[in-house]
Parts: structure tokens; sequence; C-alpha cells
């Protein structure tokens, strides 16, 4: 069940931070750069699985995050576990508005 729940999260994560980073595709960055990223959006993003909102250092992860990092990472698999409504409602509730049709990997928003 932790396993579960836990991968439910990461995912959700990557989509909030995929979701919301669609217009930041500045410039290219290494696979490093990329991992680095990733972790340092999902150690500022923990609490949302407890059923938590996004705090300001969550939400400021997911403003700065490049959609190039994260995209890759959801696979059908992933995809499965999140609540694309939920991710879209904490999107939201940080004031940013989520693309309609937008394909992040396996997951299209509505």
């Amino acid at each position: 069940m932790e396993a579960k729940r836990w991968s439910s999260f990461i995912l959700l994560v990557l989509v909030v931070l995929g979701i919301w980073g669609v217009n930041r595709a500045d410039a290219a960055l290494s696979a490093a750069q990329c991992k680095v990223e990733r972790r340092v959006g999902l150690n500022a993003c923990k609490p949302v699985i407890y059923g938590k909102n996004p705090s300001p250092a969550c939400c400021e992860r997911v403003r700065v995050s490049h959609i190039e990092c994260v995209c890759p990472d959801v696979t059908p698999k992933l995809a499965a576990l999140v609540d694309l409504n939920r991710a879209i409602r904490l999107i939201e509730g940080c004031g940013r508005r989520v693309p309609r049709h937008y394909k992040c990997g396996s997951i299209t928003t509505p």
C-alpha cells in the first residue's frame, strides 16, 4: 500500500510540475540538471502525498520547472495512478491556468 501511495505521489508531482512547466522551456538542460530539478521539486512537494495543498516552496518549484525534464517520466503505468482532477485543482489553487488538451507524457488534460 505504501509503495502505491509513494508512486501516486511521484506521479502527481511530475504531473503538477509538467503541466505547470508548459511555458518554461527556456533552454535545454542536461540529464544531470533535469535529475536535480526533479529531485528538488519532489522534495519541495512531498506534503502533497498526505493530502496537503502545495506549500509556497512547492509552488515556486512548479513555476520554475522545465517541461522537458518532467513529461518524459510520465509513463502509462504512472498515469494510471494519478487523479488528474486533483492535480489540476492543486495547480489552479496556486493561481496557474492549466492548458486544455495538453499532453504531458501519457496524460492529456481535459
